[in-house]
């Protein structure tokens, strides 16, 4: 990983946190959630994700694409999934890094957590990056980039849950669509969680599962 996120100073702004409850079946938000092509189809952060190595710990590498119609960010990351967990928990580990002067994001790392309950699947995330552009993007980043990259994010977990639960594909949500006047299932972040409901916010990293300092290395 870029030295760039080891050495954050203290006070940067605070990690990303978003949850939802999605009522499918566990394995049904696995599939979606770890299949790359499923993956691009609900996430707007990315447009492709391809795995390119897996490791001998069974990590999985892979680069990723971000098409912005004049200009495509890419990057490179690293993951691994664990289905043994207490209670049916699963968890998904991540960091990632891209050399894209574009991109305002630059190494970062986070995890996804499922956790089984009566009503569904609690699917959350935690994650933390260091911001891209130099020192406009340090500037920027607490005021506008973070905010706008929890809202997408969040955005896009809605989307996944009406895929999950009512089987309304990606595509019928996409920007435009939504927009059209009588369209069922429209994605809103606000279905979202900022933050764990019983813990600060300040915890939101410490929660990530030991994977993520094993695949950080």
């Amino acid at each position: 990983m870029s030295s760039a996120f080891r050495t954050r100073r203290r006070g940067a702004a605070a990690p990303l946190y978003v949850e939802i409850l999605v009522r499918a079946p566990l394995d049904r938000v696995w599939q979606l959630t770890q299949d790359p092509v499923a993956h691009t189809r609900w996430d707007a952060r990315f447009t492709a994700i391809v795995p390119t190595r897996v490791r001998d710990d069974g990590a999985e590498e892979f680069r990723y694409e971000l098409d912005l119609g004049l200009h495509t960010i890419r990057g490179t990351g690293v993951s691994k999934g664990t289905r043994t967990a207490r209670g049916g928990e699963r968890t998904s580990a991540l960091v990632f890094d891209s050399d894209d002067p574009l991109s305002p994001l630059g190494a970062g790392r986070g995890y996804w957590r499922y956790i089984p309950t009566e009503d569904g699947v609690r699917f959350l995330t935690g994650y933390d990056y260091a911001p891209g552009w130099g020192i406009l993007g340090r500037v920027l980043d607490p005021l506008l980039i973070r905010p706008f990259v929890w809202w997408l994010t969040a955005r896009s977990f809605d989307r996944l849950r009406l895929w999950a639960e009512s089987g309304i594909l990606p595509e019928e949500t996409t920007w435009w669509r939504s927009l059209r006047r009588g369209r069922r299932g429209r994605p809103r972040a606000r279905n979202c969680l900022a933050r764990p409901a019983s813990r600060e916010r300040a915890t939101v990293m410490d929660d990530a599962p030991a994977t993520l300092a094993e695949i950080a290395r």
